[in-house]
């Protein structure tokens, strides 16, 4: 895992900032002495309430007041006592869209983390006041953390989620890429690493295939699956001190079994990778991190295979 030396913060509200999200920008800042970035993107004039003829109200300011007054409200969030001790520098840029404008910022600032957090609930609200969080999950090179979470642990628990068959389109380097940062991340924060996969059995990946039960005793084939599945798990995890108890090869569909996983040893953070899809695909199919994204009620990392570009 890459040192961290910056740290952006995404502030996407600059009247209520994420409490959590600066929550874990502070104890990863004070673990690395990193610095930490609280950065905002200004897409649309902001409006100022001021007193006009003894009336109260709101005027649309232009771009460059706008940006005087983000950087005002970014260097308040900067004053909160959850960053006190806390190296921090703040920006506002006018940029759009979000997730193109954070991202443009962490590649040029050679950010090495990048917080996010999301607070909507339900479907009705996911797909228009979480579109950002989807759109950098999609698009940032660098490692995303999206906190999904106020609560504070009284211990971390770090869960990798890897692949060992890349069935999921994932490459092959990509899960030595997350059993490196988990582990860091449990170093960092003193906490417990944890590793999980989960797999269908080979006939019912196959009957899928197919589109109707296989017709021969698929037992044999399904154990000799197992054993294989098992062999790689072991074979990703070869590099880590993992004991066995830590250890968790799982049957079922990979984001509600890593889901499960999660909330039975009380995760923290999930850390898992993503690939880029066609924006038709994810409207139809969804890949495997957008559908554990949902399910999870811990903080997930995200990491992108070396050599991504955004």
């Amino acid at each position: 895992m890459k040192k961290l030396r910056r740290i952006l913060v995404a502030v996407s509200d600059l009247q209520d900032a994420h409490t959590g999200v600066l929550r874990r920008a502070a104890v990863l800042a004070r673990a690395t002495g990193a610095q930490v970035e609280l950065f905002h993107a200004v897409t649309t004039p902001l409006t100022e309430s001021r007193r006009v003829r003894r009336q109260l109200l709101a005027l649309q300011l232009t771009t460059a007041d706008s940006l005087v007054l983000a950087q005002k409200n970014l260097e308040r969030i900067a004053g909160s006592r959850l960053l006190r001790g806390c190296r921090v520098q703040v920006k506002a840029i006018a940029d759009k869209p979000p997730h193109e404008a954070i991202v443009r910022r962490a590649v040029a600032t050679h950010a090495e983390l990048i917080i996010n957090g999301t607070r909507t609930r339900g479907i009705a609200n996911r797909m228009v006041l979480r579109h950002t969080d989807w759109e950098l999950v999609r698009h940032s090179p660098v490692p995303l953390l999206l906190v999904k979470s106020d609560r504070r642990a009284a211990k971390a628990v770090v869960l990798a989620a890897v692949d060992p068959l890349h069935a999921n389109e994932k490459p092959a380097r990509l899960d030595g890429q997350i059993v490196d940062v988990a582990s860091g991340m449990a170093a960092v924060l003193k906490g417990t690493l944890h590793a999980v996969h989960a797999y269908m059995p080979l006939s019912v990946m196959l009957s899928a295939s197919v589109g109707e039960p296989l017709a021969w005793n698929t037992t044999e084939l399904d154990t000799g699956y197992t054993k294989r599945v098992a062999r790689e798990f072991a074979r990703t995890l070869r590099r880590t001190r993992i004991p066995p108890g830590r250890r968790h090869l799982r049957v079922g569909a990979a984001a509600p079994e890593l889901a499960t996983c999660a909330a039975q040893i009380r995760a923290t953070l999930v850390v898992m990778g993503a690939v880029s899809r066609s924006r038709l695909e994810r409207l139809f199919i969804g890949s495997t991190a957008e559908q554990a994204l949902d399910a999870l009620a811990c903080d997930v990392l995200i990491v992108k295979p070396r050599g991504f570009k955004a």
